[in-house]
């Protein structure tokens, strides 16, 4: 029997199929294989047929929208493995469902490439001393219409092989690969299986008595690979050189180090790796390895199975960008304290004060004694020298408002993206930073408008008109007493002073005590409509602050809202608690629970 070695094929020497070609009877024989494998290139591969369908479809369809939502937020780097994902899962679609495609690989010495024989009834893949053996994949089909599968591993038409015709049924769709050694020293070989182990819809690791607990085959491998336990066989080989019950024991050991390296085992029932023990040499155990892949096979569900767990460990690598450390979300509390903060910027409470005090003057020009109200319109007036220029309005002033604005924005935003992910909480800052452009001279606006409605005259309660009556009353009362008494000190009038003294004396004490009486109604009114200047204020802040503001913060949030549901749905944890809906009016919050 001659072996298939890749240095005959590449340098173009005289290529023979060995023994399957023998075996088959002569040149009619080859002649018949070669038109089969002919037949095999041109065959439409048969597809999966639209998409896929229960609980992948679902997880796919959430990680396609869950990139596409996340592409301005994430880089790429961070996405490229979801989008790998899917470009594979797009790829296995268009390719047929009918076969499954299982990969042997093993470390150097393992006896992969005899196993790779022994299930295959056919020296395919070449054996023996010399290191590497294997320089490159070698498939074997066990029925038609795999060329496709074959295509996308790039595996060339020349080392693409089939078993003996006539092989067993129950491997009918399988496509076994044989890969170089995955501690091999020539950098080429370890790419070589790095890229197949990423295709393939289950693999076969092999490893011997020496080599099984090797750190690169654990760290490198199955470590990583521990979420895809269920299309994952770990077979112990060259048992036949173990004496007594060496053999148990390494096999037990084999258990304890996959179940370290986080790896599920099919064992009692459960889903898991399948790990046995044989002897590809003496076939001990080869039968029953030949039985678990064959039922494994017969399945149909190993790609299904390898995109899930593909799924799974995108969700894993994407959890920290998407998952909130513990509940976050803006409160009715923080939105509170950012219109406090924006008023207290703004100096609602200092022009709700003006407004009192405006109202107060206007209720004592009103109902004060007309010698008071002259007085001060000749203080109005000014007096010879004096400047009535209006006072500037401080620098300092001006820069501590803005200041407190811009402590006000940071402040919400913090509190808006304590506990989410990284790049979300970015995502948060920037836009309340985006938004605040602008804010201060906004809020400027404001405080302008409110303080021209201020120096309009307010309104007067209906009990003004009687105050004026009366403060007129009484200083009628003062004039008409002291003409009285001008009238007897000249003798026009007969001489009585008591009389118009007591009227003038009415008078002057009846009119401060009804500009006291007002001073004192007044207090309440003025008040309120002190408040109702600072209201409106604080009001016209906060909407502003909302707009600018919260309203940019609760997008983002609301963003990532539909990403982290997304993500619950890839992650196959679709009932994950996310809080209500993000509100800015009323009594809504944010509440995302990570």
């Amino acid at each position: 029997m001659t072996a298939i070695t890749d240095d005959e094929n590449e340098t173009g020497d005289h290529w023979d199929d060995g023994l399957i070609a023998r075996r088959a009877g002569g040149a009619d024989a080859k002649a018949a294989q070669e038109d089969e494998e002919e037949t095999e290139a041109k065959e439409e591969d048969e597809p999966i047929g639209g998409a896929y369908v229960g609980p992948l479809r679902v997880r796919l369809d959430a990680l396609r929208e869950l990139v596409g939502l996340s592409r301005t937020r994430l880089d790429g780097k961070t996405l490229a493995e979801a989008g790998r994902v899917l470009d594979e899962a797009a790829a296995r679609q268009r390719l047929s469902s009918r076969h499954t495609v299982v990969a042997i690989a093993g470390a150097t010495g393992s006896g992969k490439s005899t196993l790779f024989n022994a299930l295959a009834q056919v020296p395919i893949s070449e054996t023996g001393l010399r290191r590497p053996t294997t320089t490159g994949p070698i498939a074997c089909a066990w029925s038609e219409g795999a060329a496709g599968l074959l295509d996308r591993l790039a595996i060339p038409p020349r080392l693409r092989r089939r078993p003996l015709a006539g092989g067993d049924e129950e491997l009918s769709g399988l496509v076994m690969v044989d890969l170089p050694d995955h501690d091999s020293a020539v950098v080429r070989h370890r790419e070589q299986v790095d890229r197949v182990v990423a295709l393939v819809d289950a693999v076969i690791w092999v490893v011997d008595p020496e080599k099984y607990a090797d750190a690169a085959l654990h760290e490198r491998y199955l470590r990583p690979l521990a979420g895809h336990a269920e299309i994952t066989f770990v077979v112990l080989n060259q048992v036949d050189r173990l004496p007594g019950e060496a053999a148990d024991q390494v096999l037990d050991d084999l258990r304890r180090l996959l179940d370290e390296d986080g790896i599920a085992l099919g064992e009692h029932g459960d889903p898991g790796a399948t790990v046995l023990a044989l002897s590809a040499l003496t076939g001990e155990g080869v039968d029953e390895l030949r039985d678990l892949i064959g039922k494994f096979v017969q399945e149909r569900d190993a790609a299904a199975r390898r995109l899930s767990a593909d799924v799974d460990a995108a969700a894993a690598k994407l959890r920290s960008v998407y998952v909130a450390d513990g509940r976050t979300g803006l409160g009715e509390r923080s939105r509170e304290d950012f219109a406090a903060r924006l008023a207290e910027a703004i100096g609602a409470k200092a022009a709700g004060e003006t407004a009192e005090r405006e109202w107060r003057r206007h209720a004592s020009r009103a109902c004060g004694t007309p010698w008071l109200r002259l007085w001060r319109w000749y203080e109005g007036k000014g007096l010879p020298g004096k400047s009535v220029a209006g006072a500037a309005v401080p620098v300092e002033d001006e820069l501590t408002a803005r200041q407190r604005v811009e402590q006000a924005v940071r402040t919400v935003a913090d509190e808006a993206a304590a506990g989410l992910p990284a790049p979300w909480a970015q995502a948060v800052r920037e836009a309340a930073v985006r938004g605040a452009e602008g804010l201060p001279e906004a809020l400027d606006g404001l405080a302008v408008r409110e303080a021209a409605v201020t120096r309009g005259r307010p309104l007067r309660p209906a009990w003004w008109p009687a105050a004026v009556l009366a403060q007129a009353s009484m200083t009628l009362l003062q004039i008409y007493g002291g003409l009285w008494l001008v009238g007897q000190i000249i003798g026009v009038l007969e001489p009585g002073l008591l009389f118009p003294a007591m009227l003038m004396l009415a008078g002057i004490v009846g009119g401060p005590l009804v500009e006291w009486a007002c001073a004192a109604a007044a207090r309440g009114p003025a008040r309120r409509y002190g408040q109702d200047a600072q209201r409106r204020l604080q009001e016209a802040a906060a909407g502003c602050g909302r707009a600018k503001v919260l309203d940019p913060i609760a997008g983002e949030l609301m963003r990532y809202r539909e990403v982290r549901e997304q993500y619950a749905t890839v992650s196959g944890k679709a009932g994950a608690s996310v809080g209500p809906r993000p509100g800015i009016g009323g009594g809504g919050t944010v509440r995302l629970l990570g």
